[in-house]
């Protein structure tokens, strides 16, 4: 067999510069980004953001009850599956209450929606039909979405009010068969001409939309003449209508889940397209697909938490009427601890997804880490809480009737969609470490002249002994905005943060350019910021519950116990595992893998009846 080689994307690729090799960039706008540095950084998520007053909680509240109520009157979801396609009365319907413009402006057809409006509404898909939720926001979220974040005010008069009343759909075109994670390797080629235009010639897979899209925005590799007269391809991104001649689809992608909305591949045969349609400048298309899938990602952890709602109201009402062993099994400690740990996980995922959404509505510059880790946090936890249904519910979970399983598969597709977990895992760990490197810039180059510079490194090396040895930690920077009934915890994540700063510096330390090749170790670095970011965010938002006059306080203050107790062991355990014993186990596991990739078989060793033959 053939050594595959694991190549860096450039989302790895952007992750780790050379410390001090820039200006240190204004972070403080980042939760995340904080907790490498061991700081609070508590602008968008201490207090828990109250956005709307009472009018406007009324009027989403109304048209969420109008369009659950519609969706789920109309909507046959198991028929959807079986089917794999929409019935025309749903399209229309979800046409009718403007389901495919949320954010696209009201003077440009659109419901003008902002992200924290549009995550509320796309918890409906989430509950009632993932499939559905996908027809539709793979339409918005990525869709149009670089129209409607970068596109000039005339393609936004253009095509936005064709896309908002769904009379046109839109899909994204990024990935090829080479071009998975590493968004670099696209070979698509749009070739300029003479007369200003472009000749596109390639081909895109897995497109979601692809057979029934009308719009596309599609990525290409332009050719461009540099100085010294050599060729560079510069990735560039389009708007291409399929009326522009030369788009063709093939058949629709046989898939595990979300069925009934279409999956394609999408063929550009000398299409040509316009100068003006061009999306900002010729090499900017890692930076436009960037900026699309950031903006998109958060819409995810939305839509999850409408379906693990659905979820645990299944499990719920299943455990309270089941009877075995003459009692119902809600009763019982080994369903007790999976009903609380799911509904834990959802108000953690929920808690971290309206906070991205409302850092996103107030332009906050740096929230890609935390879209991130909310994408990850909530795919995970969603997948988890319907495998946790299934078994409350047993033998009945498991029949097709009962609709669970098609959750299952609908919901595999997230933890891939719109970047990996395991890439986003390694976008998280890498970029943060940079952001610590650069701090840490100062202190190495004081390091090449000890003896001048020694009270800043004594002064560093003290900062860290009492760190490590838990004298000085980020409680009391974070008890402060919390509620007393909660300070325990709060300490407790207090001091893990500092912790995790500490085992961060020590990583970067010991491998300092090099730990872009250490993904053993980053995984479980960028494991514990997600962690400590939904704990944070779950203390934030029980406070608020505590000054809200309608919220569930005592409920609010047991279900951030319960997730944040969990969440502690996580972190903990995943820095636990940053020891010379687990990079020993680690090296053991990627030479059994070049063993395996270069065998005859993937499968090593004697099968057991070969050694207990005589």
């Amino acid at each position: 067999m053939k050594r595959v080689i694991l190549q860096k994307s450039n989302f790895l690729k952007q992750g780790v510069r050379a410390a001090g090799s820039k200006p240190i960039p204004d972070r403080s706008d980042s939760f995340v980004f904080g907790l490498f540095n061991g700081e609070i950084n508590p602008k968008n998520i201490f207090p828990y953001p109250s956005v709307f007053n009472q009018e406007q909680v009324d009027e989403l509240n109304e048209l969420f009850s109008a369009s659950f109520d519609a969706f789920d009157g109309t909507n046959e979801a198991l028929e959807n599956d079986l089917r794999g396609d929409l019935d025309p009365e749903m399209v229309q319907m979800l046409r009718d209450f403007g389901l495919f413009g949320m954010q696209v402006p009201e003077e440009l057809g659109g419901l003008g929606m902002s992200n924290v409006q549009m995550a509320r509404m796309s918890e409906i898909g989430g509950e009632l039909d993932l499939g559905v939720s996908i027809y539709i926001g793979a339409h918005q979220s990525i869709g149009f979405k670089a129209i409607l974040i970068l596109g000039t005010q005339e393609m936004k008069e253009k095509y936005l009010p064709l896309v908002a009343s769904g009379e046109k759909i839109a899909a994204f075109c990024l990935t090829e068969p080479s071009t998975g994670s590493d968004a670099s390797s696209v070979q698509t080629r749009a070739v300029k001409q003479e007369d200003g235009s472009y000749l596109m010639n390639g081909g895109k897979i897995w497109i979601t939309g692809g057979g029934i899209a009308d719009i596309f925005t599609v990525f290409a590799q332009v050719p461009v003449q540099q100085e010294d007269g050599t060729i560079k391809d510069k990735m560039t991104a389009f708007i291409v209508e399929r009326d522009f001649g030369g788009v063709t689809h093939g058949a629709p992608e046989k898939k595990m889940g979300i069925k009934c909305s279409n999956t394609a591949e999408v063929y550009f045969d000398d299409v040509r397209i316009p100068a003006e349609n061009m999306i900002g400048e010729v090499g900017e298309g890692f930076k436009v697909a960037m900026e699309v899938l950031n903006s998109g990602r958060y819409g995810m952890g939305a839509t999850l938490n409408g379906t693990q709602k659905g979820l645990i109201k299944k499990a719920t009402e299943f455990a309270a009427n089941r009877t075995q062993f003459r009692d119902k099994i809600y009763k019982f400690g080994a369903i007790q601890e999976k009903l609380a740990r799911m509904h834990a996980e959802q108000y953690a995922s929920e808690a971290v997804s309206y906070l991205v959404a409302n850092a996103m509505d107030h332009k906050t510059e740096n929230y890609h880490l935390e879209a991130a880790c909310g994408k990850i946090f909530a795919s995970e936890r969603a997948w988890h809480c319907c495998d946790e249904t299934i078994q409350v519910m047993g033998g009945m979970g498991y029949m097709f009737e009962q609709g669970v399983e098609k959750v299952m598969r609908d919901l595999r597709i997230f933890r891939i969609f719109e970047g990996t977990n395991d890439i986003l895992r390694l976008m998280v760990g890498l970029q943060g470490l940079q952001y610590t490197g650069q701090q840490l810039a100062p202190i190495a180059k004081a390091a090449k002249s000890p003896i001048a510079n020694a009270p800043t490194l004594i002064k560093f090396k003290m900062d860290q002994r009492a760190k490590e040895k838990g004298s000085k930690t980020a409680v009391n920077d974070l008890k402060q905005y919390v509620d007393p009934a909660l300070h325990p915890e709060a300490q407790k994540v207090g001091e893990a943060i500092t912790r995790f700063e500490v085992a961060s510096k020590k990583i970067l330390q010991k491998f300092n350019k090099d730990i872009i090749n250490q993904q053993f170790h980053v995984k479980r670095i960028a494991e514990a910021a997600i962690e400590l970011f939904a704990s944070s965010a779950v203390l934030s938002r029980a406070t608020a519950a505590q000054k809200h006059p309608t919220a569930n306080k005592e409920e609010e203050i047991l279900l951030a116990k319960t997730y944040i107790f969990d969440s502690l062991k996580k972190i903990h355990g995943a820095l636990d595992q940053l020891t010379e014993q687990d990079e020993s186990h680690w090296k053991n596991m990627a030479e059994l893998t070049e063993k395996m990739v270069n065998a005859d078989s993937p499968v090593l060793g004697a099968h057991p009846t070969e050694l207990i033959h005589k």
